[in-house]
């Protein structure tokens, strides 16, 4: 497995790390076996990086990672964990944001005990609460490093100018923002700031919720599962649409004799040293699919022919609906 930093200060993690939502029921059913089965292959294939949410599963992704430490002596030595928080809900059940500083730590200890460890690798802020400038934020994030309860932090789906202002305030090891083939806007700033500043861009959805794969999913597969039969690129007539174009990055990945997905991981790994994908899956033959992409070289000559069956731009559809939209910062 190939090894990157985890931002300028951090410790080396692999390339390419695992997207712990698919211990949710998030994309379909998950089990605890079936969670503990990809975990196990994590490490036999040197992926060391996990990372998840307090509020993947209402706390259920972590608690599958946590049992599997404790089912795994050692275990824990060979991940390098991170978790967030600041999703939260009001009074009236519905979703907020909150980035007190009481928040962070309350939740923080929830998800220390559901993992059943004394500290994290990383800590994000999942969203930004809009009325808390987020210099403030990077002070309690930094605190709670002081304390030695997380060793690294950082902001998921920020905009430059935002990891700028907290960037001023302590050292962000790591950004996470939706980043793959098919959503391509982290170039227009995100991925240049991260470099400057030292800061880790952990990519999410880097085969584009499976779309960038040789089993993209069907109308009939995408209106079962609830975040997907809402999302624009994943209704009709965008879908189709989409199927239609990927049909050529499907015949050039077959070309080229590799699974679709490693394609799209080793393109996202040559986009920047700084760049750590982190696909997720609840089946072990999709996983090592994704693996098999940190394995490849991709010269000047396979990039060009990427980018001519998937130019800047071909997706339909927005990545996300009006209220998908509440809580990622728009920049461009």
């Amino acid at each position: 497995m190939k090894m990157r930093k985890l931002g300028a200060l951090g410790p080396e993690i692999s390339a390419l790390g695992y997207g712990a939502m698919s211990f949710a029921d998030f994309y379909g059913k998950a089990t605890e076996e079936g969670s503990h089965a990809i975990l196990d292959m994590a490490r036999d294939q040197g992926v060391t990086h996990i990372d998840t949410s307090n509020v993947y599963g209402m706390g259920q992704s972590e608690s599958f990672i946590g049992s599997y430490l404790a089912a795994n002596p050692g275990a824990r030595d060979a991940f390098h964990i991170a978790t967030k928080a600041g999703i939260s809900k009001d009074a009236s059940g519905n979703r907020c944001f909150d980035n007190s500083p009481a928040h962070f730590e309350a939740e923080l200890d929830k998800s220390l005990k559901r993992l059943g460890v004394d500290h994290v690798d990383l800590y994000y802020c999942h969203r930004r609460q809009a009325d808390i400038p987020i210099e403030d934020v990077t002070g309690t994030l930094d605190a709670l490093r002081q304390k030695g309860k997380v060793k690294a932090i950082g902001f998921s789906e920020i905009a430059p100018s935002s990891l700028r202002r907290a960037a001023a305030v302590a050292h962000v090891d790591a950004v996470q923002s939706e980043y793959s083939l098919q959503t391509r806007f982290p170039e227009l700033g995100l991925v240049q700031t991260c470099a400057e500043l030292g800061t880790a861009l952990v990519a999410f959805s880097p085969v584009g919720r499976g779309l960038l794969t040789d089993t993209p999913a069907t109308a009939e597969k995408a209106a079962g599962l609830p975040f997907l039969r809402t999302n624009p690129r994943f209704q009709t007539p965008n879908l189709e649409a989409n199927l239609e174009i990927l049909k050529g990055f499907r015949a050039l990945a077959a070309e080229m004799g590799e699974p679709t997905a490693a394609l799209s991981i080793a393109w996202l790994l040559a986009q920047g040293e700084h760049i750590i994908p982190i696909p997720g899956t609840r089946h072990t033959a999709f996983f090592r699919d994704l693996v098999r992409g940190t394995e490849l070289s991709l010269s000047a000559d396979d990039l060009a022919r990427i980018d001519a069956v998937l130019p800047v731009g071909w997706c339909h559809g927005d990545r996300y609906n009006a209220d998908q939209w509440n809580g990622p910062e728009r920049y461009c």
